[in-house]
This record gives C-alpha cells, sequence and structure tokens, in this order.
C-alpha cells in the first residue's frame, strides 16, 4: 500500500490477506522513497515498483521479501515532475507525470532493477477549465492486455493517447489521440476482461465513457457516456472521480468518487458496452483516492487518503454493490496493489 509520508503516511506498507475474509495484518513499512502514491508489482520478476510523487520525480524498485521490502539499488529520476502512476511494459517501466504533462520510460533489468536515463514522450494541449487543464497533466499510463500499445490518459487535454514502442530511441512514440468531452478531465481507464471494451473514468465531470478498442489497430473509439450524479453529495461538495475498476468476470465496473467518498457500481448485465448505474455505497473513509480488486475478484479494496485507512468490500454478485467489511489504519493513503 502506497501512502503519502509528507502527509504522515508511513511510505510503502505490507500486509498480509486473509484468503477466507479479505482481512488485513499489517506487517512491514519502508519511508525510503518520498510520497510513493502509486504502486505497480511485475509478477515476472516478483519486483514492486514505486513512483516518488514530487517536483523531481523518482521512481524506485523493491524486492519482496518475508522482512519485507529491499531496495534494489538507488531511486532513478523520470526527468518529470509529479509522477502518479506506473507500471511495467515489457523491460520497460512507464511513469504518467501529471505536473510536467508527460510520460517517461525506463530500462528493466532481468533482475527487476532500474536504470537511467529516462526517455520522454511530452504531451501537448490544454483543457477549457482554466484551474485544472491550463496544460497536459498526464495521469496515468498502462500497456494493453496484448501488450503491444500503450494507453496514457491525460485530464489536462481531455484525452487518451495510444503509443507504441520508439525503436530507435528506446522510449515511445504517439500512435494516435482519441479526444473526449472537453472539461470532463480523464483520469483513469479499465479494460473490460474481453480485451476490447474501455472504460475511461473522468475526474471533473462525473461519468463513465465506454470505448470501443482495437488491438491491430491501436485506435480507440469512444461509443457512449454514461453519466452518474454521485450520492451523498453534500451541498457545495464538488465531487472528484478518481479510480475505476472492473470485475474480472466482467459482470460490473466500479469507481471510486472523492468529494460524495462513496463507490459507485455499474452493471454490465446488459453486455460490456452497457454499463448501467446500480447505485453506490459509501467508501468507509475520506477520500477514497485508490481502488482496488484482489485476485479472486470478490473484494474491493479503497485507500481513503484523508481518513488514512484502507477498507475492504465484499461484492453482491447479483447487485455489484459492495458491502463493507473492515479496514486497517494506513496514514494518508494512495494506492493499493496485490503481489
Amino acid at each position: 500500500m502506497g501512502s503519502f509520508t509528507s502527509g504522515g503516511g508511513r511510505g510503502i506498507t505490507t500486509a498480509a490477506v486473509d484468503p477466507h475474509t479479505g482481512a488485513l495484518t499489517l506487517l512491514s513499512a519502508t519511508d525510503e522513497l518520498a510520497d510513493p502514491s502509486y504502486l505497480a508489482f511485475d509478477h515476472g520478476t516478483g519486483v514492486l515498483y514505486a513512483v516518488s510523487e514530487t517536483e523531481r520525480g523518482t521512481v524506485g524498485a523493491f524486492r519482496t521479501t518475508p522482512e519485507g521490502l529491499t531496495a534494489l539499488g538507488p531511486a532513478v529520476p523520470v526527468d518529470g515532475s509529479g509522477p502518479t502512476h506506473l507500471s511495467v511494459a515489457g523491460r520497460r517501466l512507464l511513469t504518467a507525470n501529471y505536473t510536467s504533462g508527460s510520460v517517461s520510460s525506463l530500462p528493466v533489468a532481468a533482475d527487476g532493477s532500474l536504470s537511467g536515463p529516462a526517455r520522454v514522450l511530452a504531451h501537448r494541449g490544454s483543457g477549457p477549465d482554466t484551474s485544472r487543464q491550463e496544460r497536459p497533466h498526464a495521469h496515468q499510463v498502462l500497456p494493453d492486455p496484448g501488450g503491444r500499445w500503450v494507453l496514457s490518459v491525460d485530464l489536462g487535454t481531455d484525452s487518451v493517447r495510444v503509443c507504441g514502442p520508439d525503436e530507435t530511441a528506446g522510449g515511445l512514440r504517439l500512435h494516435a489521440e482519441t479526444v473526449l468531452r472537453p472539461g470532463s478531465g480523464p483520469r483513469h481507464l479499465a479494460f473490460h476482461p474481453d480485451g476490447r471494451t474501455v472504460y475511461v473514468l473522468h475526474e471533473l465531470e462525473p461519468q463513465l465513457t465506454v470505448c470501443r478498442w482495437d488491438p491491430r489497430a491501436g485506435r480507440l473509439e469512444p461509443v457512449a457516456e454514461v453519466p452518474f450524479a454521485p450520492e451523498g453529495l453534500p451541498e457545495g461538495v464538488r465531487a472528484y472521480p478518481s479510480a475505476v475498476v472492473a470485475a474480472s468476470d466482467g459482470s460490473a465496473v466500479w469507481a471510486a468518487v472523492r468529494g460524495a467518498d462513496t463507490i459507485a457500481a455499474f452493471s454490465l448485465a446488459g453486455g460490456a458496452g452497457k454499463p448501467r448505474p446500480a447505485g453506490s455505497v459509501p467508501c468507509g473513509g475520506s477520500w477514497p483516492r485508490d481502488l482496488a480488486a484482489d485476485p479472486s475478484g470478490r473484494r474491493l479494496y479503497a485507500a481513503n487518503e484523508h481518513s488514512g485507512d484502507v477498507t475492504w468490500f465484499d461484492v453482491d454478485r447479483r447487485t455489484a454493490l459492495p458491502r463493507r467489511v473492515g479496514s486497517v489504519a494506513v496514514p494518508a493513503a494512495a494506492c493499493v496493489v496485490f503481489t
């Protein structure tokens, strides 16, 4: 679990998961990396990667051991500012750099360690919300299920970029750009298990955009918008959706909503391309920055930044609604990943 050390967090916290109840038992923590707000685990190498969401952004690599985490060398600069997300794509580690509006690519060695220099692809453009979209703000970057393409979500330019490998420079090259509703501020996306449907969650305008993904052509096509009114939102408070998760069995989609402090559920009973709002439940804390599903697909975990806890939920397969089961204290919680 990642957290903001600048907000009183312990950095990266490890926990054991009870396979029967989903309960978390805290094991250890390391603050070796400042503000590790997002993590990614490479199952091939058994290495955990973390961004340092700071002005001079870096990434760190850690070997997981029974005693905790061991750093694989010093943190490596991403040559970008404020990295908020990272993912592993083949033998490259990718970061989305929010403040500088770029995507960085770093080589990954056979043992999972990192080296530089980073190859950086800068985004261009802006949006109509002058307070949030004055320039590009890359918020997420991840490979498609086939591993051929990389998609980067940019809140500042209201778009999703599709990139391919730049064999000459060793980084990424722009292949296509999908423009979404102006001012909506796309933040994160998730693939349906069919590999051809994508759900884009917007931060500045609560909605899901359903897209058709063509893995052969590397094209993302918007086909429907699903606006939703966050429930339980206090008067005068704005909602800021943060993370989207698709069920591993393709039955539902869930979104964490800050401000309302809820988890919104969408049923996919009508098909992957037809998410239907099914209601929402309290997130169990305040300001859910991240939402993750466990490997079994039966539970959800919310990282509640302001209340400083991680809550877990059992999912009702019939209604798609999560039911809160428990929580554990994680100050300034920012994300949850499973090894």
